[in-house]
């Protein structure tokens, strides 16, 4: 795999976290826990993008 499309892949992730996140807000008990576990994982992809992108130039 590219690193062009492991970035895509990466940032199609991300979206989809975020995504879920909003939907955990909407709820009317929003479990802490989760999304704070979701945003951890959102933020690794989002390093691990900003470091592909760095090596892609």
């Amino acid at each position: 795999m590219t690193i062009e499309a492991r970035i895509r892949e990466l940032g199609n992730r991300h979206r989809q976290l975020d995504e879920i996140i909003q939907r955990e807000f909407g709820r009317p008990a929003v479990d802490e826990l989760q999304v704070r576990e979701l945003k951890r994982r959102k933020l690794r992809l989002k390093e691990e993008i900003t470091s592909l992108e760095a090596r892609a130039g």
